[in-house]
Formats: structure tokens, C-alpha cells, sequence
């Protein structure tokens, strides 16, 4: 997903001089086409997150659209007072890349582990939150973020990951996605999980139990006709993200079912990882399994609600 990105930062400057890229200590190699066909529109500015946000304003409000990457932690932790005051508090066209969202650099501890990056950039005003589920997706992404008014954070996964998104469902920021159709429970996903949600589907139908599935790779603005509109039919919901339960996909989706007042009322579960600080050194998969973000965890959860 990352190298997907990348080269399409890249296709997109090739076509559009106001793309710039500005990139923090990404090791040699990134870019190096960008970098030799286009050096005045390419940043490598070392460790020094926060003044890039700085420099990525400054080009946005003299009408560029600069794309920044970097790890996901840095950005979001790190660069936090700027993103709200340099740019989303004057709207400006920056391109927040995060690389690693949620578990990816589970090798590296918890300094690394960016498990509420989007609950974090979810409270700033103007600022919109896209986790796409896998490289094609991203690929159907990036060219949005051209015109797209108004700072934008996207969610980076570790690569690899298995292709599971649909080119027969039009993508738009946003935009929620239904993926499958059900009526007994819905499961709801963001990024990666979109995976999780899809096997435990399949595997749910085998046992009777028909689950639909929502993707929703835009956290903010939330689709929520789209969600809301999805619920109403089923009498269970549970939703699964690579996030902390605190302020991310679950919580968004609790706000809209409170609200909603459904009558009778939802049963509803979030899966993610709890209110702790990832305490285990592994791989993405094994954190993943330790905090029960796996079909096997969507599959008991929809099968204990939606009886």
C-alpha cells in the first residue's frame, strides 16, 4: 500500500505542477525518479516533523499541494499543535501520508505503534480521515486528493496486504461502502480490517447468520446516511478497526446509534484494541490476534448479539 502511494504521488506530479513532496528521514531510495526529474518540488527534510507541517502549509496557501509522509506516530503525535494551527485551522490543501497506521510496526514497540492517530486528528475541525483497505484502493484515492478542499490525513497500512476491495463500487472520500449484503447483523470496517469483516461474512453464513458489510474508509466526514441506512434493518452491529476503541470507528458509529434512538435498540460491540498501551513486541499479525482484530473475534461477536 505504501509503495502504491508513493508512485502515485509521484504519476500525480508528473501531471500537475503544484504537487510537491516533502518527506522526513524516509532512508534512500524513496522517490528517486521524483527526485531526479523533479527537484524543486522534492522535500527530504531529516527529523524534523513539525517544521514540515510549517513548510507544507506555507506551499499550500500559495496554492500548492503538498503531500507529506512519514511515520504515522511522528505526524500525528509529534506534529499535533501544527496540523491544527498551520493547517487545518486555515483549511489549506496539505496531504498528510501516514506510514504504519494501527499495528503496523509491531517489531518497533509502542513508541511506533500509531493504535490512535485517528482518534486524535478526528476532533481537529476541517480535517478529513481515509484508511483505505488495500493498494488498489489507495490507487482509486489518491487521484481524489487533488481537488479535495481542505487538509486530508490517509491511513497507511503495512503493505502487502491482501487486495479485497472492488473496482464495482464506486469510491469517493466520504463515501461509506456496502460490500455484502445482510440482514441479520452488520459488521462495519475501516482500513485493513475490511479483510476481517469479509471472512467473517462468509464464515457467518455457513451457520445461517447473514451479515452484511460496511466499509467505511472515510472516518471523517462519516458517511452517516450511508451507516444509519445500513443499521436500520439488522438487529446487530459490531465494528472492527485497527484503532483504539477510544474516539475511532467504534466510538463514531456509538455517537450515530445514540443519536439514532433506534427502536427497539441495536445490539452493538466494538472490536479493536482496548484503552492500553500495546505492551507486546511481535508482528502486526500476532498483535492483531492478542487483541482479538481477526475474523474468528467478528464471527463470536455477531454470533452472540444477533441471537
Amino acid at each position: 500500500m505504501r509503495a502504491a502511494c508513493l508512485q502515485m504521488v509521484y504519476e500525480l506530479a508528473k501531471k500537475d505542477p503544484r504537487v510537491f513532496f516533502i518527506g522526513s528521514d524516509l532512508g534512500t531510495g524513496t522517490l528517486d525518479a521524483f527526485k531526479r526529474e523533479m527537484p524543486e518540488r522534492f522535500f527530504m527534510e531529516g527529523v524534523s516533523e513539525a517544521n514540515l507541517i510549517g513548510l507544507a502549509a506555507g506551499l499550500a496557501l500559495d496554492g500548492k499541494i503538498p503531500y507529506v509522509n512519514t511515520i504515522a506516530t511522528f505526524l500525528t503525535r509529534r506534529c499535533f499543535e501544527q496540523i491544527v494551527l498551520d493547517a487545518c485551522l486555515h483549511n489549506v490543501n496539505v496531504r498528510l501520508l501516514g506510514i504504519g497506521g494501527g499495528l503496523a510496526y509491531a517489531p518497533l514497540g509502542p513508541t511506533h505503534l500509531a493504535v490512535e492517530d485517528m482518534a486524535i486528528l478526528r476532533a481537529i475541525p476541517n480535517m478529513t480521515i481515509v484508511a483505505p483497505a488495500d493498494a488498489d484502493e489507495m490507487r482509486r484515492l489518491m487521484p481524489l486528493t487533488l481537488e479535495h478542499q481542505g487538509p486530508i490525513y490517509v491511513r497507511i497500512a503495512k503493505g502487502n496486504d491482501p487486495i479485497v476491495s472492488r473496482t464495482d463500487v464506486p469510491f469517493a472520500i466520504g463515501r461509506a461502502l456496502p460490500m455484502r449484503a445482510g440482514s441479520d447483523a452488520l459488521i462495519v470496517t475501516t482500513g485493513i480490517t475490511l479483510k476481517n469483516g469479509l471472512d467473517a461474512a462468509a464464515s457467518l453464513e455457513s451457520s445461517g447468520i447473514r451479515a452484511g458489510v460496511l466499509h467505511v474508509p472515510t472516518l471523517k466526514p462519516l458517511d452517516r446516511d450511508a451507516i444509519l441506512d445500513a443499521i436500520a434493518p439488522v438487529r446487530a452491529v459490531v465494528t472492527v478497526e485497527e484503532h483504539t476503541i477510544c474516539g475511532g470507528l467504534g466510538t463514531a458509529v456509538a455517537e450515530l446509534l445514540a443519536e439514532a434512538a433506534f427502536a427497539p435498540s441495536k445490539r452493538f460491540r466494538r472490536l479493536g484494541i482496548p484503552d492500553v498501551f500495546p505492551d507486546e513486541y511481535g508482528s502486526q499479525a500476532s498483535l492483531m490476534e492478542r487483541y482479538s482484530i481477526t475474523a474468528a473475534a467478528v464471527v463470536a461477536a455477531v454470533t452472540q448479539l444477533a441471537h
